[in-house]
């Protein structure tokens, strides 16, 4: 799910990782893949951006919605979706740039893959053009922690650790993108999870010394940050540690 204006050797990471992100339980299962597949049962016809291996997509296609596009900047990542989960229509798109007419969708869904985008403005105008009216838009993404210095580390981790990685916001940002363009906000939700250190880190498989350097940071950070984060060590390795997640339901209301 790379950055819309990335240069081919970052798509081409992603392609390298499809397989990564097919068998990633973070992105395979969990109470928000089901709430926003639910979110989107509705739908005669829906979209889901920045697809990755296609769980979203799938997710509601089990739902009984009719058509499902899995839209997604990596063909690596399309053709790979599109061989796990049965049903689905492929398309290579940049989530800033959706190939499809007005109108076209009854719901539209994202899940953590917008703070690869360095422009989510651009991106909500897309989903608002491309939706329905009345139409739904479920959204999931990592969240920018409220404490300047847990922020700021947790972003140098981030990009250390994926280059793609451009921003993760705070959930009022996301919630005045929506609210400025005229969407109506139904739920709004944060949870947190827990992500494995050695899966997550080796996901997009960085250099020796980048991976070094995210675990050293995260072990060289003060107490205050280790138990924000719940930072957990084992000798003297990173077994584990936390983020949070906004989950938003708006509905199109031009």
């Amino acid at each position: 799910m790379p950055r819309d204006d990335e240069p081919p050797d970052d798509v081409a990471s992603f392609d390298d990782a499809a397989d990564a992100y097919l068998e990633s339980d973070t992105h395979r299962e969990g109470d928000d893949l089901e709430q926003l597949a639910t979110w989107c049962g509705d739908a005669s016809v829906a979209l889901d951006v920045a697809t990755g291996a296609g769980h979203t997509a799938g997710a509601i296609a089990e739902r009984g919605v009719s058509r499902v596009v899995a839209a997604d900047a990596s063909s690596r990542m399309i053709a790979t979706a599109l061989e796990a989960f049965a049903g689905l229509e492929g398309v290579v798109a940049d989530a800033a740039r959706i190939p499809f007419d007005e109108n076209a969708f009854d719901a539209v869904a994202c899940r953590i893959a917008a703070h690869h985008f360095p422009a989510p403005d651009a991106f909500v105008d897309e989903v608002a053009r491309v939706l329905r009216p009345g139409g739904t838009f479920a959204f999931e993404d990592t969240v920018a922690p409220e404490d300047p210095a847990v922020d700021a580390l947790l972003d140098r981790v981030e990009r250390l650790r994926d280059p793609s990685h451009v921003r993760s916001h705070p959930t009022e940002r996301w919630d005045d993108w929506l609210t400025e363009r005229g969407f109506e906000l139904e739920a709004v939700h944060q949870v947190r999870t827990t992500l494995e250190f050695e899966p997550w880190v080796d996901r997009l498989s960085p250099s020796t010394a980048r991976r070094d350097r995210v675990e050293s940071l995260l072990l060289e950070a003060p107490e205050e940050v280790k138990s924000i984060l719940e930072i957990v060590v084992e000798d003297e390795t990173v077994v584990s540690f936390s983020n949070r997640k906004a989950l938003i339901r708006a509905r199109w209301s031009p």
